[in-house]
């Protein structure tokens, strides 16, 4: 069993997460989403693509919603925030749109990814806690992902606007999905292995 001291830790950093979560879906509006989807289908409608990064948790973050705009209909590639400005940026052209995840929006490695970006002829899309930021005001769109508190001891470890900025990324995804209007046979053509392929296997049966 966990000791009296930790249990509290838990409990807290629940509530603090629910109370985080109720006051950031308050601030958010569809129309912010709508600005960001438009910048990213008008850049496929060119050719374009579309692509994410961040640095430390930010980074971890990005890599998974990558995959998840890619099994949703809408192909995004992982930019390393770090190795952007070390070659990786060759993976841009100009016209692409890049989302920059940052809670702070002032991270120095992160100035340093946007500046390469844009210096490539890229469009910026900022995930941030900080609408006022560098990153913010550098950026196209802003999709904000605030937080007052992280939540746990020392209340400094990312937790809570982690959570944050995978939930208004998520949001993006979905907004993106429903465009594509993708059917159930389409998403789990991408989905051939697990329960999910299973599935496929089930509906093929079904339609024979």
């Amino acid at each position: 069993m966990l000791k009296e001291e930790s249990a509290r830790a838990v409990k807290s950093f629940f509530s603090s997460a629910n109370r985080e979560f109720q006051t950031m879906t308050k601030k958010l509006e569809a129309e912010t989403y709508e600005n960001a989807a438009a910048l990213i289908l008008d850049a496929q409608k060119a050719g374009n693509r579309l692509h994410i990064t961040g640095i430390g948790k930010p980074g971890h973050v990005a890599a998974y919603i990558a995959s998840l705009f890619s099994s949703t209909g809408t192909p995004c590639y992982f930019l390393d925030g770090t190795e952007a400005v070390h070659g990786s940026c060759g993976q841009l052209i100009a016209g692409d749109v890049v989302i920059c995840i940052s809670n702070s929006g002032e991270t120095e490695e992160l100035k340093a990814t946007a500046k390469a970006i844009r210096d490539n002829g890229c469009k910026l899309i900022a995930v941030t806690g900080q609408v006022n930021s560098w990153l913010a005001k550098s950026s196209n769109v802003i999709l904000y992902a605030g937080v007052e508190e992280e939540g746990g001891p020392l209340n400094r470890a990312p937790r809570n606007s982690v959570l944050a900025e995978i939930v208004t990324l998520q949001a993006l995804t979905v907004a993106l999905q429903a465009e594509c209007g993708w059917s159930p046979q389409e998403y789990v053509r991408c989905h051939p292995g697990g329960a999910l392929g299973r599935l496929r296997e089930s509906e093929r049966k079904k339609d024979g």
